[in-house]
């Protein structure tokens, strides 16, 4: 049986997902797409913050608010394909997977809950 510190070690060494991801309102339909090197935190990050009415976005926080959570959906919408080649960098395939769904989604104004295209979580 592996001790804490082991599986503690072991959860800290794993390859962590980047890649796009968005909270959607099924009611509106309204979305926040974002970003992150690390999909898992930043996702439980933004489910936090929401349930703790501390969301950085005032007009998500607001509908959430008032949808209460059943009315959002939060979904990897693609996963950074590693690539096992010397010049390949992380940053740079997750920085063109954003222009991509920047562009097809459009989540800035009515459509979105994004202040502006800067959709990057640490």
């Amino acid at each position: 049986m592996k001790t804490r510190q082991e599986i503690k070690r072991e959860y800290k060494e794993r390859k962590k997902p980047a890649g796009v991801f968005q909270v959607k309102n099924t009611r509106n339909g309204k979305m926040f797409l974002g970003s992150s090197l690390n999909l898992e935190g930043a996702l439980n990050r933004h489910l936090f913050e929401l349930r703790m009415g501390s969301h950085r976005v005032a007009a998500l926080q607001k509908d959430w608010n008032e949808y209460g959570p059943d009315a959002f959906v939060f979904e990897i919408l693609e996963e950074v394909k590693v690539k096992d080649d010397a010049d390949f960098d992380v940053k740079d395939e997750l920085t063109l997977l954003e222009q991509i769904w920047l562009e097809a989604l459009q989540p800035i104004g009515e459509k979105g809950y994004n202040p502006d295209a800067k959709i990057r979580q640490a």
